[in-house]
């Protein structure tokens, strides 16, 4: 029996539980409650008031200090755990929570134990986020994560008077044979880059030798088709001035032909050309036809001579008609020219 009442008055004096002091403060009537932090006070064990920092006046024997809360922010540590993501991978995650005690009477009746119950909260909202994402999501949407474990707590713990502000994922622990798998995916990833930059560098490099090509032939094209437009033109001035030349030459040869004695040096000028053609028959070939009075020279300067009259005569019958006058101017020809005219004849 004393000893079952002894049991009951330690219980009953015992300190209530403080989450950052090792016990709590005695009630001698004036009290110095420090800055960020909350005191509960209860009256004959009945909720009285919440001390603010500075000083406080209580009643000793009758007001008990009962919970004694910090304001600060507290960082816990959430524990190591397994969890199971989308593609059936199980990770070891571990993290960090920050919160934060905004109402010091929720805190101290809402809950027995807040930060457990804080950290228990992250843990399942945890293995539940993670269930809902792959694995390869799971290292791309570390943020977003975050955000959906502080939202899941903040909504639960509104009734504690407790306030989440973050969360962080410390490490997340991939098991060897997932983290050799995605090793040779990184590496066949990292391959299939190479070979398609090599691929578009080889193509790139076609694109540009095909390129210069089609570019090497426009422009020999078109230095061709300026050469050719070229030499055309150069021909063709040269032919205009061929025919001038030619042209004035026989206006000159005409001239010529038209004043005194002309027609007896037409017929030295043939007879010259015709010895002079004549001492070439058997240099360039051994097979020739020649007339039958190849020897008579005087025979065929007639025959020249009697083709170009024929062809003059009715060019100079025309000038007649045209300028009478002409026929004054008229002297007779040379004996040679008579005599070359007569042998013609016969």
């Amino acid at each position: 029996l004393q000893r079952s009442q002894q049991l009951k008055r330690s219980a009953w004096l015992a300190p209530a539980p403080c989450r950052l002091s090792s016990g709590l403060p005695v009630n001698i009537g004036v009290l110095f409650v420090p800055q960020q932090e909350a005191w509960v006070v209860e009256r004959m064990g009945k909720f009285h008031r919440i001390l603010e920092p500075g000083l406080n006046f209580l009643i000793p024997l009758l007001d008990r200090i009962r919970y004694v809360q910090s304001l600060k922010e507290i960082v816990i540590n959430v524990p190591e755990q397994s969890a199971v993501t989308l593609d059936n991978v199980t990770l070891q995650i571990d993290g960090v929570l920050y919160l934060r005690v905004m109402d010091p009477y929720k805190a101290s009746y809402g809950v027995e134990d807040p930060e457990y119950a804080v950290t228990q909260l992250a843990q399942t909202t945890m293995r539940s986020e993670l269930g809902k994402l792959s694995l390869d999501r799971v290292f791309r949407e570390r943020e977003s994560l975050n955000a959906n474990i502080v939202d899941a707590i903040n909504q639960a713990s509104d009734y504690w008077g407790i306030r989440c502000l973050r969360y962080e994922i410390k490490d997340i622990h991939v098991p060897p044979r997932v983290k050799e798998s995605m090793q040779m995916q990184v590496e066949a990833e990292r391959r299939k880059r190479a070979m398609v930059l090599e691929s578009e560098g080889t193509r790139e490099s076609a694109i540009n030798v095909a390129e210069g090509q089609k570019q090497a032939q426009i422009l020999a094209s078109e230095a061709e088709k300026a050469e050719q437009i070229n030499k055309a033109a150069g021909e063709a001035n040269a032919v205009l001035v061929k025919a001038r030349a030619k042209a004035e030459a026989i206006q000159l040869l005409a001239a010529a032909l038209a004043q005194q004695h002309g027609s007896a040096a037409a017929s030295l000028s043939v007879a010259e050309q015709y010895v002079s053609a004549f001492s070439k028959l058997a240099k360039d070939s051994n097979t020739l036809l020649l007339p039958s009075n190849t020897g008579d020279v005087s025979s065929m300067v007639a025959q020249a001579l009697g083709i170009y009259t024929s062809l003059t005569k009715p060019q100079a019958v025309k000038t007649q008609e045209e300028v009478p006058s002409a026929r004054e101017d008229l002297q007779p020809a040379p004996a040679e020219v008579l005599k070359a005219e007569e042998a013609s004849s016969s």
